[in-house]
């Protein structure tokens, strides 16, 4: 079982992206004292990350002035694959609690086997690493911003199917690969 992580006051709390777009690697990172987690993510997960924490400040007091150095810090490798996020927000700390989950083999068997309804437990014994970061409502919304850009910086959508069209060009199946898009 890998490492969890509790860091409910962090100092840095980011998200990234290593590679090329079509094929960047994803990451959450934060940081508390002198420890540093990075935690790979796909890119729906940042996008949903980015409109999960909007959404969940438009019920908050208003933010203050938001951190500016969200550049991630330089790491050697991921702690592990995150499966599953969510979080609240902590009233008594003024904190909003992310959540992370790792993905499990079980996940990904159970993904392969759409017959089986079964609910997994998250807290159950193997059920995989938890990662509790707690941050500001500021650093929380600069996180939303920097995802949000991170997602959109990437390929362009074709606007006849919606998949990303490579630099290298797009056989889009609206089209049956005969011709690109005009964009």
């Amino acid at each position: 079982m890998s490492e969890s992580f509790d860091l409910l006051a962090v100092e840095r709390l980011t998200v990234g992206a290593v590679g090329v777009p079509g094929q960047r690697v994803f990451f959450l990172q934060a940081r508390q004292a002198d420890e540093l987690v990075t935690l790979k993510l796909e890119k729906v997960q940042v996008a949903a990350l980015a409109g999960w924490i909007a959404k969940t400040l438009e019920d908050l007091p208003a933010i203050g002035e938001l951190p500016e150095d969200l550049e991630p810090e330089p790491f050697v490798e991921l702690a592990w694959v995150v499966g599953s996020l969510g979080g609240n927000y902590d009233l008594d700390l003024d904190r909003i609690i992310l959540v992370a989950g790792e993905a499990t083999e079980q996940e990904a068997d159970d993904e392969d086997d759409e017959d089986e309804e079964t609910e997994a437990d998250p807290f159950a014994p193997g059920a995989g690493a938890i990662a509790r970061f707690g941050a500001t409502r500021e650093q929380m919304a600069a996180v939303a911003i920097r995802g949000t850009s991170l997602v959109s910086s990437g390929r362009p959508p074709c606007p006849l199917c919606g998949y990303p069209i490579d630099p290298a060009g797009h056989a889009c199946p609206r089209t049956n690969g005969h011709r690109p898009p005009k964009l």
